[in-house]
């Protein structure tokens, strides 16, 4: 997608932590605990945060100290001085999440504010490699995630390549602009104490979890489909493709074919590629949050 050239960003919500710890994370899908992520290897344990499963998860890095919030520090700055307005986001990626970020976050400011309520701002960590979390320690094998302990969203922008190279994903604006919204979503999630209901329920196709992420989808679509709203331009129809095509890449059956090359539906943790394309068009076609109740009835797309 594009955004309004004249549009100013505000690098206050990214905190850049890149070469902060230095070197990359370890290979592989990881299985961990405490964070949200857009591929099916965290697991939402509360309870445990901090706990750790499978190689290069979270867990990993006890020894280090928590990072800043807020976009401080000499990354930060950076940005500030690349980042300055929708043009640099049309032209650079890492401006681009940026633009991504600010524009989600004014949406959704201006939907709790029509409802009455307000909006509690996320921020978003960039990192390299490895990083420090309020849900333990993290690599960039665990793919992007949200932290509902600290309520950030962490990303290592590799990922971005990944999602083309490895998940087979057809790339574009659009395709990093749901990865992000769909991170925000579990962050609507945590203000609404709808994470909650994952607890005990982690896995299998009526799984909570599953119904969480499917929300999450639909919550990207449900920002993507207000876009006009934002400093974005409307998206165009293989814009709206991309974007579905990075749904269908990190749908649970996609990832279990290509990584066991069997599919089990009930170790699933974020849903089909069906029905995660399916509930991203959802929200975006409705274009209002109360079309995304994916707790209520069948987990398929109507």
């Amino acid at each position: 997608m594009s955004f309004d050239p004249d549009a100013q960003l505000d690098t206050s919500q990214i905190n850049d932590q890149r070469g902060r710890f230095g070197g990359r994370g370890g290979g592989g899908l990881a299985a961990g605990g405490g964070g949200l992520g857009i591929i099916g290897v965290l697991l939402y344990l509360f309870t445990g945060i901090g706990g750790g499963g499978g190689g290069g998860g979270l867990g990993a890095l006890e020894d280090q100290t928590y990072g800043p919030r807020g976009g401080s520090g000499e990354g930060a700055g950076q940005l500030a001085n690349e980042c300055r307005t929708g043009a640099d986001a049309n032209r650079s990626r890492e401006c681009r999440i940026v633009a991504y970020v600010n524009a989600i976050q004014d949406y959704w400011a201006a939907e709790y504010q029509r409802l009455g309520g307000r909006y509690r701002p996320a921020n978003t960590t960039f990192f390299e490699g490895q990083t420090n979390t309020g849900c333990g320690g993290a690599s960039s094998a665990v793919g992007p995630f949200y932290c509902p302990a600290d309520s950030t969203v962490y990303i290592d922008l590799s990922f971005f390549d990944e999602l083309e190279s490895r998940f087979g994903a057809s790339g574009g604006s659009l395709s990093q602009g749901y990865v992000i919204a769909h991170e925000y979503g579990h962050h609507i999630q945590n203000l609404e104490n709808i994470l909650d209901r994952v607890r005990g329920d982690r896995q299998g196709p009526e799984s909570a979890a599953v119904r969480s992420e499917l929300q999450a989808d639909c919550f990207a679509g449900v920002f993507v489909g207000n876009a006009d709203e934002t400093i974005l331009q409307p998206p165009t129809r293989q814009q709206i493709a991309d974007a579905l095509s990075a749904a269908a890449a990190v749908g649970d059956d996609r990832i279990q074919e290509s990584t066991q090359g069997q599919v089990n539906p009930e170790v699933w943790t974020h849903g089909s590629s069906e029905w995660r394309q399916g509930w991203f068009l959802r929200g975006f076609e409705q274009a209002d949050p109360d079309a995304c109740d994916t707790f209520a009835g069948s987990v398929e797309p109507s």
